[in-house]
């Protein structure tokens, strides 16, 4: 599923490519997403200006100079790009935007748990977050609120950082990634770290996304950003699907086990149960990337 590198790629990549772009027409596919696209928000679209798009957690916000939004949620293999409409169209094509330049924002999504709606106003956007209890973005997680989160938490660290009440954005890649470079398991127990060990996590989260989005996100599967570019973030992992492979700071063997329900990877050795493994490679990020 991608996670807020990569839609932060398809929303920098998507900026310079319909922003300003008036919508001449709009085709669905023959089969709908996970939200049924209702034929009335044509009407409501059609001859409207594409003002500016934004991303907020793994959401992607379009807004219309209706005062509108178009909210798209990618799923797990949504693909969401500016293409000439002289580009053959692939398969599962769900969406598609005729622009006055003759472009095309396309929507594709093998799998359809995407999702593509329109909403009245930025206040009924802001309705919808507040009433999902999104978290802070990892970039505003301000160190004192992150340290009472983990600290209350009789959870895993895994569960913590999967949970986007926590922390918008991060899933199940980042997690892994950001709990290696924090030599941490991803197992311990939020209730059981210390606020040395709490801080050392939120830098490396703070790390890997960073260096995530300077490499256009990982591309596992489907993953391509908003102008058909794949990631490379993948080739950087240190424990993700590396199950078998040596770590690259001591050599040992990475590990997966299943926690919170999702597969997990790390080094036995640097993030120890105990928490006494290596200690963490993770960096002060001082300052966020540019939006």
């Amino acid at each position: 599923m991608p996670e807020l590198p990569e839609v932060e790629t398809v929303v920098r990549d998507l900026r310079p490519r319909v922003v300003g772009r008036v919508i001449r027409n709009i085709t669905t596919g023959p089969r709908q997403l996970r939200t049924p696209w209702n034929d009335a928000w044509n009407d409501q679209l059609l001859g409207h200006r594409f003002l500016a798009i934004r991303r907020r957690g793994k959401w992607i916000i379009v807004e219309l100079d209706s005062g509108s939004r178009l909210l798209v949620h990618l799923g797990m293999t949504g693909q969401l790009t500016a293409m000439p409409a002289t580009e053959p169209q692939p398969d599962h094509l769900h969406l598609i935007f005729a622009l006055d330049d003759e472009s095309e924002l396309r929507f594709r999504d093998v799998r359809r748990f995407g999702s593509a709606r329109l909403l009245a106003d930025e206040e009924t956007l802001q309705e919808l977050f507040t009433k999902a209890k999104l978290g802070p973005e990892p970039f505003q997680l301000d160190p004192g609120y992150f340290r009472t989160a983990v600290h209350k938490a009789n959870r895993s660290l895994k569960a913590i950082l999967l949970d986007q009440r926590v922390v918008a954005g991060v899933g199940n890649i980042y997690a892994d990634e950001a709990c290696s470079r924090a030599g941490l398991h991803p197992g311990r127990r939020g209730v059981r770290l210390t606020p040395a060990e709490v801080d050392r996590l939120r830098d490396a989260i703070l790390e890997v996304i960073a260096h995530a989005i300077e490499h256009r996100g990982s591309t596992i599967r489907d993953y391509i950003g908003g102008s058909g570019l794949r990631g490379g973030f993948q080739e950087e992992f240190r424990v993700y699907g590396r199950t078998g492979e040596p770590c690259k700071t001591c050599g040992s063997a990475i590990s997966r086990l299943v926690i919170a329900g999702r597969s997990s990877h790390f080094c036995p050795d640097c993030q120890r149960m105990n928490g006494r493994g290596a200690k963490s490679t993770s960096r002060i990020v001082k300052r966020s990337p540019r939006e």
